[in-house]
Parts: structure tokens; C-alpha cells; sequence
């Protein structure tokens, strides 16, 4: 059996980082990834995809992308199910990310944070493992 994806996006909104009850880093944000076509109007629509990293690569996400910042995500499609308050079973599809790279230069983003840390950074962050996949903060 294959679970692997690779999508090439732009963040939506700055990552989310929280930390689990065991202290296992989780940062989330949504990728917005164009279509290969456009509609009847000649737009181009985009699906926004949830991505999860773990660990110290979820910590190195939220500390480094924001917004409108240009990334690769590989990884495997999770999908679980909750009990919701109100009792019914809620469906959660997400992409656990193993790899982010960085695709634009430092200053190629109209970002919100400093990046001036990691300059012209533009390797692979990998996660070490399935850290806290067991885990779902709710």
C-alpha cells in the first residue's frame, strides 16, 4: 500500500502551533494549492488543504512561514474520526506533513514575521518520525 502526496502551495494564514499534554509540538495551517484548469468564468479556483507537522519540524513551520509564503509539503493523507459535543461522529482529513521545503527566497513574501534568521534557507525539513500521531489535541 502507497500513502504519499506532494503538494506545492501558498499558506493561508500564519501556522498554529500548539503543544500536545506530552509536550510533542504540533503546527497547523492550510495550503492553498491552484487547480490545473479554470472554471466556466476563466478563473482559477484553488483547494485549501489542512497540512499537520510534528515535532521539531512543526516548531521550525511556525516559527519560519506565514502567509502567502510558497512551500512543498510531502507527506501521507490522515483521516480520523471524533465524537463531537452534540454526540454526532465528525470526519477529519488532513496531510501529515514529512517534508516542508521553503520555495521562495528570504524577502520573495509579503510575510509578517522576521525571517532574517534562516536568510536564503531553501532545504528540506524533514520530521523525525510518526511523533504524536496518536495525539490529537481537541
Amino acid at each position: 500500500m502507497l500513502n504519499r502526496v506532494i503538494l506545492i502551495g501558498r499558506l493561508t494564514r500564519d501556522p498554529e502551533l500548539r503543544y500536545t499534554t506530552t509536550g510533542n509540538a504540533q503546527a497547523r495551517f492550510t495550503l492553498a494549492v491552484d487547480r490545473d484548469f479554470t472554471n466556466q468564468q476563466g478563473e482559477r479556483e484553488a483547494d485549501f488543504i489542512p497540512v499537520v507537522a510534528w515535532g521539531k519540524l512543526g516548531e521550525i513551520v511556525a516559527h519560519n512561514l506565514v502567509k502567502g509564503r510558497l512551500v512543498a509539503v510531502e507527506g501521507r493523507i490522515s483521516v480520523r474520526s471524533y465524537e463531537a459535543k452534540d454526540g454526532t461522529r465528525r470526519w477529519v482529513t488532513d496531510v501529515n506533513a514529512d517534508t516542508v521545503k521553503f520555495l521562495e527566497p528570504k524577502g520573495g513574501y509579503s510575510g509578517s514575521k522576521n525571517d532574517s534568521s534562516f536568510g536564503d534557507y531553501d532545504d528540506s525539513l524533514e520530521s523525525s518520525g510518526d511523533e504524536g500521531l496518536d495525539e490529537v489535541p481537541f
